[in-house]
């Protein structure tokens, strides 16, 4: 039987099984839920318990944060780049073919000057996907924002702000739209109601599926 890390009891009326995002496994209880009756619905579960601490693993081998070294794979719109150190000193930061091009003057603190670049290149695309959309399909909004958020990848203030993490800018450009779209629709309306996705499918018809890769993928881009 699978080894329970933590119990959490509180008023609830049954008990949930949670697994972490390190492969700890979480109980949480009501109060008067005794320890037999948890190891026994542990042991029912013992096979999903697995199952999920698997998963975990593998996802955390595959999203293993970046060391910034050289041939080290990094993404731009959705294609990948190797990152190559070269000794130039008219450009700090480029891509050229299928590398992405850093000068070794920017050892130092590469992490930020990688980021700085990111970001540069995101207020570029950034602007040019919600013009498009605001301009055909009619929508007003105040100002366009770079966030560096990594729950959120885009929000939509009261006042007519578009807010969206500059980390979209290394997806595909279908997702950027997803999400620029999203934000977009939020303007006319303020929730997840049916007639909110009725907003976005008329712009994206397959906007669920650009949902699903999001949902699915977007671990990967949170460094």
């Amino acid at each position: 039987m699978p080894t329970i890390d933590k119990i959490i009891r509180t008023k609830r009326k049954s008990i949930a099984l949670v697994i972490k995002p390190d492969g700890r496994v979480i109980i949480r209880a009501p109060e008067s839920a005794t320890k037999r009756e948890i190891n026994a619905l542990v042991k029912k579960h013992t096979d999903w318990i697995i199952k999920k601490q698997a998963e975990v693993l593998e996802s955390q081998e595959k999203f293993a944060p970046h060391q910034f070294v050289e041939g080290e794979e990094f993404y731009f719109l959705g294609e990948t780049y190797r990152l190559k150190f070269t000794r130039s000193r008219k450009y700090l930061i480029r891509i050229r073919e299928e590398s992405l091009q850093v000068s070794r003057s920017a050892r130092w603190y590469m992490e930020e000057a990688i980021e700085d670049w990111y970001k540069r290149e995101a207020r570029y695309v950034f602007n040019e996907r919600v013009s498009y959309y605001a301009e055909k399909y009619d929508f007003s909004y105040r100002k366009l924002k770079l966030s560096s958020a990594k729950r959120r990848w885009g929000s939509c203030s009261s006042n007519g702000n578009i807010n969206l993490t500059w980390r979209l800018v290394m997806m595909p450009l279908e997702i950027i739209d997803y999400v620029v779209v999203h934000e977009l629709c939020h303007l006319r309306e303020h929730n997840h109601s049916k007639a909110f996705w009725g907003q976005v499918e008329k712009i994206l018809p397959n906007y669920k599926e650009r949902r699903k890769w999001l949902k699915e993928n977007g671990r990967q881009f949170l460094w």
